[in-house]
Order: structure tokens, then C-alpha cells, then sequence
């Protein structure tokens, strides 16, 4: 997930708490819904696509957050 973030992601996994479980959330998200999909965990089709959504949301405000980040690095 956005490799050329990767720097900014390594430090803000280690210096902030808010994109830690942010980013823990995704990849705990991400595993369930291949679970799923791989027949690992019987689930329904509502669900995935409620887990897909919710997924997708988590990786917006990541996305926010490393864009922000970069941003004010860059600037200094």
C-alpha cells in the first residue's frame, strides 16, 4: 500500500499512535476479507462488501494523513 509513501509510513508507524491503529485496522480488514473470500471464514456477501467499504475508508484517511505528512516534510 502506496509504496512511494514508504519512508513516511515506517515513521508514522513508530511516532504516531492514530496512523498505528489506522494502519493495523487495514491490514486486520484487508486479511479478513481474504479470508472470506478464500473460504477461510464463511461470511456473507453483505459483509464483505460493508468490510470493502470500511477498508476503503481506513486507507482514504491514511492516504490523507502521508499526503499531509509529506507535505509539511517537504516544506521544511
Amino acid at each position: 500500500m502506496f509504496p512511494e509513501y514508504r519512508e513516511v509510513i515506517s515513521k508514522l508507524k513508530n511516532s504516531d499512535l492514530r496512523f498505528q491503529k489506522l494502519f493495523d485496522k487495514h491490514n486486520e480488514l484487508d486479511q479478513k476479507i481474504k479470508n472470506i473470500e478464500n473460504g477461510i471464514i464463511v461470511d456473507t456477501t453483505e459483509t464483505i462488501e460493508a468490510l470493502k467499504k470500511q477498508k476503503l475508508k481506513i486507507k482514504d484517511e491514511i492516504y490523507d494523513i502521508l499526503r499531509k505528512t509529506n507535505d509539511n516534510h517537504l516544506k521544511l
